[in-house]
């Protein structure tokens, strides 16, 4: 029986005009290779973390589209994911379907985040634990009003609300998951923000390490490095591409 979980973020798509140049700068950060499937009868780069794919790497697919970080949600049924997309005021950008992987679309929130959802073929990919060292560990979505973002997103991929952080006059910083294990959290953007949207963040051993690499090969940060309130360490950046992106350090990796 195939586990098609709604809700688990199972995939990360990196959009950009420079493959080659992205290659080089995020395996110097990450540590990833990169490995090729063209069971799908089109060659797709594919994102390695040893030897577990954990997403993509591919040339912008039309002019339109800016370079980006695409975050994929997994979901049982994709024909009533996007039936509660478009009731609840979102709206859909591309529907596509591939062999052997399954039917994904791209899809805007009312805010115009942009996300995608993913009914595979198979087993979703991923897992419910804890991040691993080179995995995707925090998905945070920018928007203009939170509030309306959350009541979409809950109700759309079944997030269950986890801790609420005061953050001032922009409001509260809502955290959400599954069930035992955070991933991610929204809130009100800053109107001085250089883009609302979603911001993938990495684990990474050390995050002073990967920042200096990030300037090193032509990226800039954003922000940080900075402590977060469990005692993380995260830096928000972008690549050479403007890509934006983030890093991550768990407590536990800076008492090794």
């Amino acid at each position: 029986m195939s586990h098609k979980p709604l809700g688990r973020f199972s995939w990360h798509e990196l959009m950009t005009p420079d493959p080659d140049s992205a290659r080089d700068f995020y395996s110097a950060i990450t540590g990833w290779s990169t490995g090729t499937w063209d069971a799908g009868g089109k060659p797709y780069e594919m994102w390695m973390n040893g030897d577990m794919p954990v997403g993509g790497l591919m040339d912008l697919p039309a002019p339109e589209v800016p370079p980006c970080w695409l975050a994929y949600v997994s979901t049982p049924g994709l024909d009533g994911t996007l039936a509660k997309v478009r009731d609840r005021g979102g709206s859909v950008l591309k529907e596509m379907a591939v062999p052997q992987v399954g039917r994904f679309a791209v899809l805007a929130d009312p805010q115009g985040g942009v996300i995608a959802a993913i009914e595979p073929e198979g087993d979703a990919a991923g897992h419910d634990g804890p991040p691993e060292l080179g995995e995707f560990s925090w998905h945070e979505l920018a928007t203009g009003d939170a509030d309306a973002a959350w009541a979409f997103y809950s109700d759309v991929f079944g997030w269950r609300a986890a801790d609420r952080m005061d953050m001032g006059e922009t409001g509260f910083y809502q955290m959400f998951g599954l069930g035992a294990h955070p991933l991610g959290g929204i809130f009100n953007g800053p109107p001085e923000m250089r883009a609302i949207g979603w911001l993938l963040y990495v684990r990474v051993p050390d995050v002073h390490a990967a920042v200096k690499t990030v300037a090193d090969l032509g990226g800039r940060v954003l922000n940080g490095p900075m402590e977060v309130p469990d005692g993380d360490v995260i830096a928000q950046c972008t690549d050479p591409q403007g890509v934006a992106f983030a890093v991550h350090a768990t407590a536990a990796d800076g008492a090794e």
